[in-house]
């Protein structure tokens, strides 16, 4: 389904000149049952604390199992089963720095790597709302703070709950 904003900015019309519901409209409408949906999925990977915790000090450079456990305060059998688990997903890699005794460093794959700006949004939300105070800022290599924004990368327009209109994953835009 292609859509295309009316003046009102309440729906959408396709090229088939059918008005798409916003986001709201549809799913609230939806019968009452668990929703599929990929947030879900991911969140089974990535959504527990000592998780993004750990892929946060991957990101930060850190690779050492004991310099996670430290930097992040998880208990060291729950962060090796955490390990364990990003690992199975595809979202870490082990690297053996030394065979004795056999230790290994952990490493961001690409999966892991696309989640960052995730991350990022996380932190600046909690930067916002979690936290009287930052506990450190961010700039950018060109040299100004750092502020992702998210927008819509055909119009640049920003995403919001009312500015989405659900349509098939199959649908050609």
């Amino acid at each position: 389904m292609d859509v295309q904003p009316q003046q009102t900015g309440e729906s959408r019309t396709g090229s088939t000149g059918a008005v798409a519901k916003p986001l709201a409209a549809v799913m609230a409408g939806v019968p009452v049952g668990v929703r599929p949906c990929s947030m879900a999925a991911a969140l089974q990977i990535v959504g527990e604390r000592w998780s993004l915790l750990a892929l946060r000090e991957m990101a930060y450079g850190v690779h050492r199992f004991a310099k996670i456990a430290g930097y992040t305060g998880a208990p060291r059998d729950i962060l090796a089963d955490r390990l364990r688990k990003l690992e199975a997903a595809g979202v870490i890699e082990r690297r053996q720095y030394s065979e004795h005794p056999p230790r290994h460093e952990y490493h961001l794959t690409q999966a892991g790597r696309e989640l960052f700006p995730v991350m990022i949004g996380l932190l600046q939300w909690g930067d916002r709302w979690a936290v009287d105070a930052p506990a450190v800022a961010f700039r950018h290599e060109c040299g100004h703070p750092l502020r992702m924004e998210s927008g819509c990368r055909h119009c640049e327009g920003e995403i919001t709950p009312e500015s989405l209109f659900p349509q098939s994953p199959d649908a050609h835009s």
